[in-house]
């Protein structure tokens, strides 16, 4: 962790060099996220509720999905950039040196301008919080707290396979958008209204209604108490992920450039 933070201060002052830059990305990440709120908003003006909820709940499941997914983008963005590091012959230079490989990793790339992303929601959580009506008590603060755990995880995860699979493929696959910034889209209603076949799918092989649909339907008083801890078990997602990686850096013969 010590070399984890020191990478951090490496990446903030690099950052902090240009604050006008910084401040303006910043913004358009805000703006940028804005906008699907927007969709939501005048959606609801419209219909008063979709597969039975209202704005208010869609609005809270929408900003912890968001606050899950830039976390995760901000703290394994070296993942995502992945493919340049061994497109470029990087990678080489990372194996050599006596520290983990995936810790190097992440600590190439950090998103401080995911600040405004999670700011943007932040705010639609707090207000989805204040007027969803939900009895607050401790079960319900460690839920989710435990989605926010557990949907951090698991966006990481998806980020792990994407950089694994660059090891076989030296490119990015851009079909695994569709599991990060697809699922941040689809991701702002609950994953029941997509249908049987989608929520099954989203919770036995990619598990985002572990960390969104279960845990929120117990918030929301209709769900089972177990329905709560879910977000943990959601973490053991990160096994196969980091299996992968590890076939991959057995298998890794440089890129040759």
């Amino acid at each position: 962790m010590k070399l984890y933070g020191k990478y951090f201060l490496i990446q903030l002052k690099s950052k902090m060099e240009y604050k006008t830059s910084f401040l303006l990305t910043c913004i358009g990440q805000f703006l940028i996220s804005f906008h699907v709120f927007l969709g939501v908003y005048f959606m609801f003006r419209r219909f008063p509720e979709v597969a039975g909820f209202t704005y208010e709940e869609v609005l809270l499941c929408f900003g912890i999905t968001l606050l899950e997914f830039s976390l995760a983008e901000a703290v394994a963005r070296g993942f995502d950039c992945f493919s340049g590091i061994i497109r470029q012959g990087e990678f080489d230079r990372i194996m050599v040196r006596p520290r983990n490989e995936i810790l190097q990793v992440l600590g190439s790339r950090m998103e401080f301008t995911r600040i405004g992303r999670m700011l943007q929601a932040v705010v639609m959580f707090s207000y989805g919080v204040t007027v969803s009506h939900i009895t607050w008590n401790f079960p319900k603060v460690m839920t989710l707290l435990f989605m926010l755990i557990g949907g951090t995880a698991v966006f990481s995860g998806i980020f792990l396979l994407f950089a694994s699979i660059c090891f076989f493929t030296l490119e990015g696959l851009e079909i695994f958008n569709i599991f990060t910034d697809g699922a941040k889209e689809y991701g702002k209603y609950p994953v029941s209204i997509y249908g049987k076949r989608v929520l099954q799918i989203c919770t036995f092989v990619i598990p985002y209604s572990l960390v969104q649909y279960y845990p929120l339907t117990f918030l929301l008083d209709r769900g089972k108490p177990w329905h709560g801890l879910l977000p943990i078990a959601a973490c053991l997602f990160l096994l196969p992920c980091f299996a992968l990686w590890k076939c991959g850096v057995r298998h890794y013969t440089s890129c040759g450039s």
